[in-house]
């Protein structure tokens, strides 16, 4: 495969599995082409064209060209130098050549627009009830403390190490995020369970999920119990990072009785607490994991695999290498 064909590739099919619907992705793609086309020439130069065409800012190209020859990839779920280092290490040692390396965790212009992507949150809660005036404000404040956040960082730091090496990078965030999203709340939404303990079964059967509770952390209970009645279940595992935590009274009261989430800062589980849900995290890592699976298993072909940093392969398709 070409490097930019698996881009391509991933940013389409994040934007298939993107848990507010293909319309409302699309409609997003239109009112950027406008705001764009309204820019002067000024605004035009400094303007990141791939918003043109990739509604996840957190999913870039980093480095390289787009025509290369991609036959092995290093793949992580953090990227860092240390990372990019052993990869021409293993390039050395092994004699096989990686011709990519693919961060989940976004770095470089992918972690500049972290808090571009927050956005799309809102769209997600209007789906559960959640008004579409009240989610947009209530993520406007917070994509707002995580866009500050981020702004000190030493944003290029992996991507300047990939490019001393001439190693390809790329980070790819959100799509991979929407593919875990949409296949656990398909699952939940089939399969109904009753109780939050029948959550845990069903997340159990999960790869994924059965690796981490064996050599990592299993999906654990943060609020609430185990042996309550569900409810309206909600999985909350893409929008680039967490939500606003006032979001936790306005599900409620949409009637949602249980989150499945990938990790929740103190000050949102006191929230949850407050409004009476329950909280369920599968695990942060292990929900990558799942995502990027599924991500790989329907864009990869002819690929290999070497896994780093937290990343475990697991297929679901034969045929797949």
């Amino acid at each position: 495969m070409k490097f930019k064909d698996i881009y391509n590739k991933a940013v389409q099919r994040g934007l298939k599995l993107d848990p507010r619907g293909v319309k409302e992705v699309k409609a997003e793609l239109a009112h950027i082409k406008k705001q764009y086309a309204k820019l002067d020439k000024e605004g035009k130069k400094y303007f990141d064209k791939e918003r043109l065409t990739n509604p996840y800012s957190d999913t870039r190209m980093l480095y390289g060209a787009p025509n290369t020859e991609v036959k092995r990839v290093l793949m992580g779920i953090d990227i860092d130098v240390s990372e990019v280092l052993l990869a021409d290490r293993l390039n050395q040692k092994r004699g096989k050549k990686i011709d990519l390396i693919i961060a989940h965790h976004p770095e470089g212009t992918g972690l500049i627009g972290l808090g571009d992507v927050m956005a799309m949150q809102s769209g997600v809660l209007a789906k559960f009830g959640v008004p579409i005036h009240v989610g947009e404000s209530l993520l406007a404040e917070r994509s707002g403390e995580v866009g500050r956040r981020l702004m000190p960082a030493n944003h290029t730091k992996a991507v300047d190490a990939a490019k001393l090496l001439d190693i390809p990078m790329m980070c790819m965030h959100t799509p991979t995020d929407n593919a875990v999203t949409t296949y656990l709340q398909d699952i939940f939404d089939k399969k109904k369970p009753f109780y939050v303990s029948d959550i845990f079964d069903i997340l159990n059967e999960i790869p994924e999920y059965d690796y981490a509770r064996r050599e990592t952390i299993g999906p654990k209970m943060v609020v609430g119990d185990e042996n309550r009645k569900a409810g309206k279940i909600f999985v909350d595992m893409t929008g680039g990072t967490g939500g606003s935590k006032k979001a936790f009274e306005k599900l409620s009261a949409a009637g949602i009785g249980t989150i499945v989430g990938m990790h929740i800062g103190d000050d949102h589980r006191k929230e949850a607490e407050k409004h009476h849900m329950n909280v369920l995290l599968a695990g942060h890592i292990s929900s990558d994991n799942l995502g990027i699976n599924l991500l790989m298993d329907d864009i990869f072909t002819g690929v290999d695999v070497i896994e780093c940093s937290g990343f475990r392969r697991f297929k679901r398709k034969k045929g797949n290498k």
